[in-house]
């Protein structure tokens, strides 16, 4: 019965493939050709099956591992388990839906976190800084702030993209959380210069750590 499940799921997703759609995600590094809206109705339809989402995963493709985080129950992964499946998401998409849909709701998200922030493989890294982001934000307490911005300083210009824009992402949060380390976080931007002329689409506002931090006290005052 799982068996045949999964053969039928996996019929449907090759049935929703866009070319047009994997030709576009494939300037971001991403692999899937479904169109997001159509995966969320898919699983939408299946509601939460945590066997099928392992099975989905198990397959290694991009759109079946998409679905599979939506239908999932992100508590009943073991740390191993969630440890594994993080250095398997390569793709930008899988790995952030991954983070935020299901590693973010773990029991298992702080151990992973101080598990991942050093690890030497640079995407593994970001996830850790990813989550170090969001406790910035929703819980400072016991986190080392000016230690994080000391790190940041020293290692961010010469980071990997990925790793690079997850630093990036914790300074500016810094910066915008935090008014008593506003000052250092916005000398740290300017200084390094990190993503000053990144493409900003009108309306948006730049990743360049000043600016968005200046904007984003901007509209909080």
């Amino acid at each position: 019965m799982a068996t045949t499940m999964l053969a039928e799921v996996t019929a449907e997703l090759v049935a929703l493939e866009d070319p047009k759609a994997r030709e576009v995600n494939a300037r971001h590094g991403d692999d899937h050709g479904v169109h997001l809206g159509a995966l969320r109705a898919l699983a939408k339809r299946l509601k939460t099956q945590h066997d099928l989402a392992r099975q989905l995963w198990a397959t290694g493709d991009a759109s079946a591992r998409l679905l599979a985080i939506l239908i999932c129950r992100p508590r009943a992964f073991e740390r191993d388990e969630l440890d594994v499946m993080l250095r398997e998401a390569r793709a930008p998409k899988v790995h952030d839906w991954l983070l935020n849909y299901v590693v973010k709701k773990s029991p298992h998200s702080e151990e992973l976190r101080l598990a991942w922030f050093a690890d030497p493989d640079p995407v593994v890294a970001s996830a850790g800084w990813a989550l170090t982001t969001e406790r910035v934000t929703k819980k400072p307490e016991s986190l080392d702030l000016p230690g994080l911005l000391t790190v940041i300083e020293a290692e961010m210009k010469d980071a990997p993209d990925r790793l690079q824009w997850a630093m990036n992402h914790c300074l500016a949060q810094i910066g915008i959380a935090h008014a008593e380390h506003r000052a250092q976080a916005i000398d740290i931007g300017e200084r390094l210069q990190v993503l000053r002329d990144y493409p900003t689409s009108p309306g948006c506002t730049s990743p360049f750590a000043p600016t968005w931090i200046s904007e984003m006290v901007r509209r909080a005052g």
